[in-house]
């Protein structure tokens, strides 16, 4: 592949297999579905949205050398994404995702990133040996950046000569691993994309709405914030200037994914120009026509 990359995508690339179903679902429940394998993990997902919207990633990321490896840079490449800065680990399997969803919503799930983690620092190393950048001459575009790096790497890049140049978007992995992102905070160029829950978790307080979590998180620091709430409205805060919207009322067939894909999309609209109500606008629509099972774009 001869084109430069449009943003590195910096975390998660695994195989997300997800267990579907119709039905209500609580402890112990045993229905009928579909169960399915796909590339997955919060920088993949980010990656394959950003190629509907034309853009191209490159892959920051630890993926072992196993067959499920090989057969996971197979498929990235054939979507278009740059991959020669990956690390390839020879006593690391690839990663996993495991998830069961029901007409009531997500009932459970795993993620195994244990591999990303162990792999550490290893994964920026294009950034600072002159393939990406250096610390002399640091990378300069955008940077999608997943929380399912440890919180002692995330704290690193939050004070890394590598990442001063860099348009910082970064998004929590899960609720369960928000508090990560308390390390970047304070960055002077990191958007941070989160949900009401994890909004709630970095403050440490409830929230009853987007609006009020986007403020506050500002106020706790942050550059620039992103809140999405479900199908309620959502807000985009920065230096006190406060934007809203609300997604288009959708039937829900899916749920993993759908923040990654609002993510993406909203990186993608403000690439290409889009003034930010705009962006924040078409970023929801992307991510409503993904939580209904239609083609995203």
């Amino acid at each position: 592949m001869t084109t430069s990359p449009d943003i590195l995508c910096i975390g998660s690339v695994l195989w997300d297999i997800i267990g579907r179903t119709a039905s209500h679902m609580r402890v112990g429940s045993d229905v009928p579905g579909r169960i399915t394998r796909l590339p997955g993990g919060v920088a993949m997902n980010i990656a394959m949205t950003l190629r509907r919207f034309d853009m191209t990633p490159a892959l920051l990321t630890a993926i072992g050398r196993d067959a499920e490896g090989e057969e996971l840079i197979s498929e990235a490449e054939r979507m278009g994404m740059h991959c020669a800065g990956i690390y390839r680990s020879d006593d690391l399997p690839t990663d996993v995702y495991m998830a069961v969803e029901g007409a009531n919503g997500l009932i459970a799930a795993i993620a195994d990133a244990h591999s990303l983690e162990a792999a550490g620092e290893k994964i920026l190393r294009p950034l600072a040996d002159g393939r990406l950048g250096s610390e002399d001459t640091p990378y300069q575009g955008l940077i999608a950046l997943d929380g399912n790096l440890t919180e002692e790497l995330l704290q690193k890049i939050a004070g890394s000569p590598l990442f001063r140049a860099a348009d910082l978007r970064v998004a929590p992995a899960s609720p369960g691993k928000a508090e990560r992102l308390l390390a970047l905070l304070g960055h002077p160029s990191a958007t941070l994309y989160v949900n009401l829950e994890e909004a709630g978790l970095l403050c440490q307080q409830q929230f009853d709405a987007a609006p009020d979590a986007a403020e506050a998180l500002v106020a706790r620091g942050a550059h620039r914030v992103l809140v999405t709430d479900g199908g309620r409205l959502a807000a985009e805060c920065t230096a006190g200037d406060l934007i809203t919207a609300t997604p288009p009322e959708v039937m829900v067939t899916r749920i993993t994914g759908a923040g990654d894909t609002f993510m993406a999309a909203h990186i993608a609209s403000e690439a290409q120009g889009l003034a930010r109500q705009e962006a924040l606008v078409r970023a929801l629509r992307a991510a409503a026509t993904y939580v209904s099972g239609e083609t995203p774009f």
